[in-house]
């Protein structure tokens, strides 16, 4: 299995001439890494105006592995190739590293750069990637590949430290400046090129007036990275800054991931604090964590969940008996939570709201979290990036545990373990009554087993002793429901009036509206049985919208066009404009008797969409008539009448999970004269799937027109 790495960039507050200075003197060995043996220059070129030097050096490294393996490999010492190109006059060094031992078995790759930060031409940035594969190892290809990667892990936490090493040791000796590199002057020469302006005058090394973990005072810091755009890459600093300290290696996935967000989402991607609580969530596995921040965004595109705070609007009733609400903040700074659940007439909110509102009401809950972490991570100047949770239990009995109660509670459990990983610093429960083992015994089996182990629950008065509540809470902020002086502006709850309950037709008709309701609908495309959609148009130059969202395998997307109407098994007219609803079983639309050309005709390049990709466009009809929407399997063949099966022909297929896509679409129909605008803002684009993002960037160039046949 190939391993690949790629760091952050690290920024050096040092002009590039001093790094190189810094740089060159880690070499033939430096003491500093260990199993650094020696190097040998193998050639070095240096170009006629002296702006290139471009070094080669074999370099003898001794990796920490038992005895036996090298025995068994038959080496003592593992040999590199390591090509410096270092260009003045751009200011750039470039280093690439391979593997000379076991070129045959292993295959070893890193490359890094040196370059003058892009905001700043006295900073140098430093950038890294590296991948190993370990083809065979004599058997023990598992074990080499864990001793290269923390091998490999150890020596970049030694890269940064090492360069500030030679840093001081120049500075000890006087050398505070080096002239940049001008090209030599020919006296008398027609032509010859000027030198370069003079440099600035000579300053000391530059020290941060930050501490470590505080906000710089100087106005050239670059302030924070804003996540969202293809040409932002993260800084270490800002990492440690705003994300936490993490070891390299989870600093590349956290990359990784990042960078295939922006290829596959075109460059609206979420927030890095929100990326790696899915990163933490799967124990920095990227695949897993790939997967599963995918399903998330694509929940929170069909939900309308980035716009529910400026949206909903909550219910007078969960005002006056939702007994929450947030609360100054813990001892971490983390935003605290405060929940009277004992107090809280659960019953009588799941009667009188349903358990859409309460669900919304969670959510928002949760939204809102998210924005108190990060303004409390500017405040406090440290990463902030869960909640802490206090629960008080005082008065649950059990009209809690009432089923249809107990079941709205575990669905919202659910639906916040799929969406908000990792957001749930510390949950404290305190009074916890006799019944308590009843409910946890109901509800633990759907929380994640890292959530469980944050919980701290509480008996009685226990939480008033050692190892209580004011170990977490500052005594100043203790609500005085609890024995505090605080004064805590959360409802007091009470029973619901049954005047206001409503009826179980009228609950059973909004259950589970947020999962089911929505403007987007979901669809499967089987192998050789497409899926359909038929928009009757009355009217020319009507525009055909869409939006779909590829959330598993890839298709391709056409638009045909017939005068005859289609002839579905069943059709369910929605709207004034005739968009026909499918079942479950895809029914093929064009009758494979139609000849292209003749009883229908295609009026849209066919479009290629990968899995994760988001598609918007539109079509500007030129007739009316029929448009058919399709999506069909990568695979499968062009839709023809000759080649298009029946869907009797594909049942088998169903079942195959292999041959199943995905895709999550919306589609409408804007009569001529309610169109009004640029055609750039309808043409065929792609997109990220959610705008859980710090910023927006341009779609990438349009995949189809607005031509038709």
């Amino acid at each position: 299995m190939v391993q690949e790495y790629q760091s952050p960039v690290r920024v050096y507050k040092h002009p590039f001439e001093l790094i190189m200075a810094a740089y060159v003197r880690r070499f033939p060995k430096c003491p500093l890494i260990p199993v650094f043996v020696n190097s040998e220059v193998v050639s070095k070129n240096e170009s006629e105006d002296g702006s290139t030097l471009v070094t080669e050096r074999r370099c003898t490294i001794d990796i920490d592995a038992p005895r036996l393996l090298k025995r068994m490999a038959g080496v003592d010492y593992l040999y590199f190739t390591q090509r410096n190109t270092l260009n003045r006059r751009d200011r750039t060094l470039h280093i690439e590293v391979h593997n000379e031992t076991f070129s045959n078995r292993v295959i070893v790759s890193e490359s890094c750069k040196y370059t003058v930060h892009p905001e700043n031409e006295d900073w140098t940035c430093f950038e890294q990637t590296a991948s190993l594969d370990i083809k065979s190892f004599f058997g023990f290809e598992s074990t080499a590949e864990k001793i290269a990667m923390k091998q490999y892990a150890a020596s970049i936490n030694k890269g940064k430290e090492i360069v500030e090493y030679y840093l001081r040791e120049l500075e000890e000796e006087g050398i505070t400046y080096i002239p940049r590199w001008t090209p030599a002057v020919v006296s008398g020469t027609v032509g010859a090129r000027l030198p370069l302006p003079p440099p600035s005058a000579p300053r000391a090394i530059p020290v941060s007036s930050a501490k470590d973990g505080l906000p710089s005072k100087d106005p050239a810091c670059p302030t924070e990275l804003v996540s969202g755009s293809p040409d932002v890459k993260l800084d270490a600093d800002y990492i440690r800054r705003y994300l936490g300290d993490l070891t390299p290696l989870q600093e590349s996935c956290l990359i990784r991931l990042r960078q295939w967000l922006q290829e596959t989402h075109k460059g609206k991607i979420p927030k890095d604090q929100h990326v790696l609580r899915f990163l933490r969530a799967r124990d920095f596995n990227l695949d897993k964590a790939r997967e599963f921040l995918c399903q998330s965004l694509t929940w929170r595109k069909q939900h309308q969940v980035d716009f529910l705070l400026d949206t909903w609007e909550r219910p007078q009733l969960l005002q006056e008996f939702y007994t929450g609400g947030w609360h100054h903040h813990d001892r971490d700074g983390r935003p605290l939570y405060i929940l009277r659940l004992g107090q809280m007439d659960t019953k009588g909110l799941v009667r009188a709201l349903g358990e859409e509102a309460l669900l919304r009401q969670v959510l928002s809950i949760n939204e809102e979290g998210l924005r108190r972490c990060e303004e409390n991570t500017r405040v406090f100047g440290r990463p902030i990036s869960c909640w802490t949770c206090l629960v008080d239990l005082e008065g649950l009995n059990m009209r809690h545990l009432w089923r249809p109660g107990v079941k709205a509670l575990l669905r919202i459990i659910e639906v916040v373990e799929a969406n908000y990983p990792e957001t749930l610093g510390r949950l404290l429960i305190l009074r916890a009554p006799r019944v308590f083992p009843v409910l946890w015994t109901l509800v633990s089996p759907l929380i994640d087993e890292n959530t469980r182990k944050k919980f701290l629950v509480y008996a009685g008065n226990d939480y008033q002793g050692p190892g209580g509540l004011l170990d977490y809470i500052d005594r100043e902020i203790i609500p005085d429901f609890l024995g505090g002086d605080c004064m805590c502006e959360i409802p007091e709850g009470g029973m619901v009036p049954k005047s206001l309950y409503r009826t179980a037709e009228e609950m059973e008709s909004e259950e589970n509206r947020l999962l089911s309701d929505s403007i987007y609908k979901s669809a499967s495309i089987f192998k050789g049985a497409p899926y359909e959609m038929l928009i009757e148009i009355t009217e020319a130059s009507s525009v055909i919208t869409w939006d779909f969202d590829v959330s598993k395998g890839d298709v391709i997307f056409n638009i045909y066009h017939s005068k005859r109407a289609p002839q579905p098994p069943k059709k369910d007219t929605l709207g004034a404009h005739g968009i026909t609803s499918l079942g479950a079983v895809n029914a093929q639309l064009i009758d494979r008797s139609w000849v292209p050309g003749q009883d229908y005709s295609m009026v849209e390049k066919a479009l290629t969409c990968r899995e994760g990709e988001s598609v918007q466009g539109s079509h500007i009809t030129r007739w009316p008539g029929f448009y058919i929407l399709q999506w069909r399997f990568h695979s499968s063949p062009a839709c023809t009448a000759s080649s298009l099966p029946r869907v009797d022909d594909v049942l088998a297929s169903l079942q195959v999970s292999s041959h199943k896509c995905k895709i999550m679409f919306y589609t409408e129909v804007l009569a001529s004269h309610d169109f009004r605008g640029s055609m750039t803002s309808l043409e065929s684009s792609h997109s990220g799937f959610s705008q859980l993002s710090g910023a927006t960037t341009s779609s990438s160039q349009s995949h189809a027109s607005s031509i038709s046949r």
